[in-house]
């Protein structure tokens, strides 16, 4: 089964009568008493980031990984705590200094602040963010509403390029290789969207398991389709030079995650405002398909208006 399948045959029923956990298919635990917002990520060795060779961006790419989480919720971060499990060669002193002077770079980044955490000792590397900010509202998932507009934010598909280039699946020149590892590790987030998108989206999810798997997660629990344009869809130039020189098809980047980019849906009245904001703030905001009736089944239409086969949908942890 996969995590979704399990949580719901587990764990969902412990909190029936606790609304703050948001029934365990949200991105976040809400407490709209005390305005609190948790998020809580694990990220493993070899499955959340490729290796620990480099352990200054590795740190990065999971702290914007889990306050994203946050971000996409219309709120800001305030505080996070890490755990860690290592031993001597991956929390040497060197690398830990790393670590440290990586932290402090990112806090500086998003204004967030260290409260604490753990380390345990041993040879599975791996580390747990929990991130919180505070809020009277945020946007929660499964709130989409017929003929809503899609929305996603920047540019998806670059990190994938990023992961195939570190497992040596795909090579181009030391520039683009350059450019798309760094975009692997460094996830561009924009927090000062956050507390905007409450003005105009209806629901919202980040990008981490890929474009498609993530939007049928934003809708899992309504009785509603989507209508996507794969040439709306917003890429690189980089990205577009790459799949053209190689051949390759633009669906299999987009769907693959690691993206940390917004997913939001917006009623069509809505789209002066999101553009006069995306232009404000200088952020790349482009609408990519529609909220349908289930009566129609989800499709991806490409530039002929044919409808596309999707071999993998995006990343699933599987039990």
């Amino acid at each position: 089964m996969h995590e979704f399948q399990l949580i719901n045959k587990f764990f969902s029923k412990l909190t029936v009568n606790n609304n703050s956990s948001l029934n365990l298919n949200d991105d976040v635990f809400f407490d709209r008493t005390k305005n609190l917002v948790v998020s809580v990520d694990t990220y493993i060795e070899g499955i959340h980031f490729f290796d620990f060779k480099k352990p200054d961006l590795v740190i990065k790419k999971i702290i914007r990984s889990s306050i994203s989480d946050i971000i996409c919720k219309g709120v800001k971060p305030k505080y996070y705590f890490i755990s860690g499990s290592g031993n001597n060669e991956t929390f040497s002193s060197s690398n830990l200094r790393k670590i440290s002077r990586s932290l402090k770079q990112e806090q500086n980044k998003y204004n967030i602040f260290l409260c604490g955490g753990d380390t345990v000792y041993s040879n599975k590397l791996s580390f747990t963010i929990t991130s919180i900010g505070f809020s009277s509202k945020i946007l929660f998932r499964n709130n989409a509403k017929l003929d809503d507009d899609i929305y996603v934010t920047g540019t998806l598909g670059d990190s994938c390029a990023g992961l195939k280039i570190l497992k040596k699946k795909i090579n181009t020149s030391n520039s683009l290789n350059r450019y798309f590892v760094n975009k692997y590790y460094l996830p561009n987030l924009h927090l000062k969207l956050s507390n905007k998108l409450l003005s105009f989206a209806n629901t919202s999810i980040d990008i981490s398991d890929g474009l498609i798997s993530d939007l049928e997660k934003l809708i899992n629990k309504q009785n509603l389709s989507y209508r996507l344009n794969l040439n709306s869809i917003p890429i690189s130039k980089n990205l577009n030079k790459l799949l053209i020189k190689k051949k390759l098809d633009k669906i299999s980047f987009i769907s693959q995650g690691d993206d940390y980019q917004i997913l939001f849906t917006a009623n069509s009245s809505k789209s002066r405002i999101i553009n006069k904001t995306a232009k404000s703030l200088g952020i790349k905001i482009s609408k990519i398909g529609k909220i349908c009736s289930s009566i129609q089944k989800s499709e991806i239409i490409d530039q002929k208006g044919y409808k596309i086969a999707i071999k993998n949908k995006g990343y699933y942890h599987q039990f």
